[in-house]
């Protein structure tokens, strides 16, 4: 006898990464377990100061089979590539195109991860994995909440394996 089972498939092809303190040696370790071959695009969040120096795409990109590059604004958002935001501009996925903004402050700093989560959930649903590694706060908790209410995956870095357990363990 031959059974059919019908299952629901998710494609999840976004995916949304936000850290903070201790968020470069997480990343990087993520990043050198990735796939040249990841049939996804990724757009990340790091807490940095708004004066620090822009290399953090290249130290990421390092250890990536994936090209990393900084997002700019209505760049399409490509399966294969990492795009990581600028300093001090808050980034945004609409359906397949990153923004960036000049926008206020949330969580006392900018770019912030919840709206970078929650505009990934709004314009893209269950098509999203939303992932919080390392940081002091809250910030990705609320996007992570919405990336789960529109049928997305979210997933949050051990907190005994973070750097910074706060973030991980608040969410």
């Amino acid at each position: 006898m031959n059974t059919v089972i019908n299952a629901e498939r998710t494609r999840r092809d976004i995916v949304v990464i936000g850290a903070s303190a201790g968020g470069v040696p997480a990343l990087r370790e993520l990043f050198a377990k990735l796939p040249s071959d990841l049939e996804a695009a990724i757009a990340v969040v790091l807490h940095r100061s708004p004066v620090a120096e822009t290399r953090l795409a290249s130290v990421l990109g390092w250890r990536s089979a994936l090209p990393v590059s900084e997002a700019v604004d209505a760049m399409p958002f490509q399966r294969g590539n990492v795009y990581v935001a600028p300093r001090d501009q808050p980034l945004a996925v609409d359906a397949a195109t990153l923004r960036l903004s000049r926008g206020p402050k949330e969580h006392h700093t900018r770019p912030a991860i919840d709206p970078l989560f929650r505009s990934a959930a709004t314009s893209n649903g269950k098509r999203v994995v939303g992932i919080l590694l390392s940081g002091t706060g809250d910030d990705g908790v609320s996007g992570l909440i919405a990336i789960t209410a529109g049928g997305g995956l979210s997933l949050v870095q051990d907190p005994s394996e973070a750097a910074y357990p706060q973030m991980p363990r608040t969410a």
